[in-house]
């Protein structure tokens, strides 16, 4: 097979090949097509994206690390800072389930810890296809297990995320991870690797032959034999984590770290070159001195290992017996296997016969950067029709909230949640199922709060838009729980970057996140781009989920979206609209996917923010929950649905536009809180300060959830409902 044909199976093009002779001046070998296979794909180089995502805004006042390194960082005060990110683990979890997942977990873990930071926390995003389909069921029972059994075992709480189902997703379930860890801002360890002569330290797990090719293949479009690639899936060992992780922290504390960085996607080449590159030095790794779990491993074989719960570190030279002696205390392997040099240039040699030899230019600078084609998709117009006229208003509206919240996507998650250990190391404050995971920061009043969100149905209608409220409903989730909004991590995934369309979607959605962003003062400090979500039939909906972080600086101060008191006053802040397009209404009833998406007013979005946390931080408020997917009437269900008993509520509110909007329209840019009478004129000082409508609508009472004459539901038959929905779908996998 020719050095061609060898680059084109790795996912290279023949104009980047003929690129990577010119710049070597000779064919590269089998070793160096497979270094800059894994670098340039569409996984680790960005090649499709980058582009646009430089004009993401990526500082702030707080922002102490933004893109550019293993997690990002934004200070909390006091000397202290959260290091959060998150990342997909798409493709490899559809080949493996569990596997892929677990993986997903542990390779976010080490991307923390490996700034110096205590992982506290894990969210999960995920996406699945019809929930009727047996595949689906076995492929999110198995993520759901994979993200679990890592999670539990290391002792990481898994507080909160989300799921949807969708038929776009039917053969390309999205699994995306976020984590989130505390340290001090002044102890933070960065992936350089600098002075000349250090040594290069291997430390953590064996490498073997598993993940091989992981990063080309979660740059391909899945096809009918994607299962066939199972090789390339990583295996997860939680246990040997837990120690690495330990070690880890605990070497840091002796000050001869110089850098650090987890063998991720790519592993051994990711973690040399990348690390190489920040420094703007070179490194030579002696292959042979890598330790293995597989006899015969060659050069080729050991550099592309995505072998998980493994670090390269560089160390101040003299300092290796110090390392040494914990990592061997904590049980796990250690090794001197390479130096950093002045090369600028990545060598592999093999018992002193160099094997490959690549600038690190080629690796990363020179990597291609395309400008892709985009062009508007022409069912767009058609898909953004939709006459209200047409929709006939349902006879009985309670059956229709029964059905809503019944639905797979709204239905509680007990299944899912209760299979993770969210109350380990007795930080979380927040139960699973609130607006934002809390979870408190001990030894301080502090709090931090977190939560992931997308409606892709949204961005599959207007992705400038949808993106734009992914924003916008995180930061209101976080102010529903007394937290300001910080600081934003994504993971953005889409179809195939070569196909216009996609691109274009790309490009709205990331003008959309921006102006957000912008507006809403979250800056986007880590992300990720997963592309090439796709079966051979159809792209997913374009899915750019937003992992957001807030502040809480008395924790006793945080709120839950759960009514707390019998008599307590009910109040609306925002307005509702007659909004129905791409609403979980029109297509749980209707069978309809159309029509434009709420609109966004992101001024009105910041008001409403300043109004939750001036009311919260003021302590007049017993609850508060944002408006989103089923409109009023279903948040007002969720309101009642206290874990510590279900509470009823009446609601008396005008009925300005048809009834079925009133109650099931996702308007944006709304509230529902609860509160003591007596604490009704301070509200409303507060929201006419901001400018934010407020409207006292009802009071906590009785034991059924009453929209005036609209509709009057049992509070036990709404939660019957709800509890058993997704569970009825789910629970019987296999």
């Amino acid at each position: 097979m020719s050095s061609l044909e060898t680059a084109l199976e790795h996912g290279l093009t023949e104009e980047e090949y003929n690129k990577i002779t010119g710049a070597l001046g000779r064919e590269p070998n089998l070793t160096e097509i497979g270094i800059l296979g894994a670098m340039w794909s569409e996984h680790c180089s960005y090649k499709s994206s980058r582009i646009y995502l430089r004009n993401l805004p990526t500082t702030g006042d707080r922002v102490i690390q933004g893109p550019g390194e293993n997690a990002g960082v934004v200070d909390i005060g006091d000397g202290l800072c959260v290091v959060f990110k998150m990342e997909s683990h798409n493709h490899p979890s559809f080949i493996e389930p569990y596997q892929g997942a677990a993986t997903g977990v542990g390779g976010i873990l080490r991307d923390i810890f490996t700034m110096g930071a205590r992982p506290i926390a894990i969210l999960d995003s995920l996406r699945f296809g019809d929930p009727s389909l047996p595949k689906t069921k076995y492929v999110a029972g198995g993520v759901v297990a994979g993200i679990a059994g890592y999670g539990n075992c290391i002792g990481i709480p898994t507080v909160g995320g989300e799921v949807y189902f969708d038929h776009c997703y039917d053969g390309n379930p999205l699994v995306n991870v976020f984590a989130l860890g505390v340290t001090r801002a002044d102890e933070i360890f960065k992936g350089y690797a600098e002075g000349v002569g250090n040594p290069v330290i291997y430390v953590g797990s064996k490498t073997g032959r598993d993940g091989i090719h992981g990063a080309v293949m979660a740059s391909e479009t899945f096809t009918k034999e994607a299962e066939e690639k199972r090789p390339a899936v990583q295996v997860g060992d939680p246990f040997t984590e837990k120690l690495l992780l330990e070690a880890c922290l605990e070497l840091f504390k002796t000050g001869v770290v110089v850098g650090i960085q987890d063998m991720g996607a790519a592993g051994l080449t990711s973690s040399s070159t990348e690390m190489a590159e920040r420094a703007g030095t070179g490194i030579r790794i002696d292959i042979e001195k890598v330790p293995r779990r597989e006899e015969g491993m060659t050069p080729y074989e050991v550099m592309l290992s995505e072998s998980q719960e493994r670090m390269l570190i560089v160390l101040e030279k003299g300092k290796e017996e110090v390392a040494e002696k914990i990592f061997k205390k904590w049980g796990l392997d250690f090794s001197v296997i390479g130096e950093v040099t002045d090369s600028h240039s990545i060598v592999i040699a093999e018992n002193g016969e160099t094997v490959a030899d690549i600038p690190l230019s080629l690796v990363s600078e020179e990597a291609p950067a395309y400008d892709r084609p985009v062009k508007e998709p022409s069912n767009l117009a058609e898909l953004g029709r939709l006459d209200h006229s047409e929709l006939p208003v349902p006879g009985d509206l309670g059956r229709v909230l029964l059905t809503l919240l019944s639905s797979p996507t709204l239905a509680n998650k007990h299944w899912i949640y209760e299979q993770y250990d969210y109350m380990v190391r007795t930080n979380s404050i927040t139960l699973p199922g609130s607006d934002a995971a809390v979870v408190r920061i001990k030894g301080t009043p502090k709090a931090v709060a977190m939560t992931v969100n997308c409606n892709s149905r949204y961005c599959y209608l207007d992705p400038y838009t949808g993106a734009a409220i992914a924003v916008a409903e995180s930061a209101r989730n976080l102010a529903c729980s007394g937290a300001l909004p910080l600081a934003i991590t994504d993971c953005l995934n889409f179809g195939s970057p070569e196909t216009p369309e996609v691109m274009w979607q790309f490009k709205r959605a990331l003008e959309g996140m921006a102006e957000a962003a912008i507006a809403l003062d979250t800056p986007i400090v880590r992300g990720n781009v997963s592309f090439y979500n796709q079966n051979e039939d159809r792209a997913i909906f374009t899915t750019p989920t937003v992992g957001m972080v807030g502040l809480i600086d008395d924790a006793q101060r945080h709120l839950t979206q759960w009514l707390e008191n019998e008599g307590d006053v009910v109040a609306l802040l925002g307005e509702t609209k007659e909004e129905l397009g791409g609403t979980e209404y029109l297509s749980q009833i209707h069978g309809k996917t159309a029509g434009l998406p709420p609109s966004v007013d992101l001024e009105r979005e910041k008001n409403l923010i300043s109004t939750l946390l001036k009311a919260s931080g003021e302590g007049i408020l017993n609850s508060a929950h944002d408006l989103s997917e089923g409109g009023l009437a279903v948040a007002l269900a969720e309101c009642c649905f206290n874990p510590n008993g279900p509470l009823g509520v009446r609601v008396d509110i005008p009925a300005e536009i048809r009834p079925d909007a009133l109650l099931f329209s996702e308007t944006q840019a709304r509230a529902i809180i609860s509160l003591d009478e007596k604490n009704i004129k301070r509200l409303e000082e507060i929201s006419q300060e901001f400018g934010v409508p407020m409207e006292i609508i009802g009071r906590v009472e009785g034991s059924r959830i009453y929209v005036r004459e609209l509709l009057d539901v049992p509070v036990s038959e709404a939660l019957t409902a709800w509890t058993t929905g997704f569970e009825n779908n789910l629970k019987s996998y296999g």
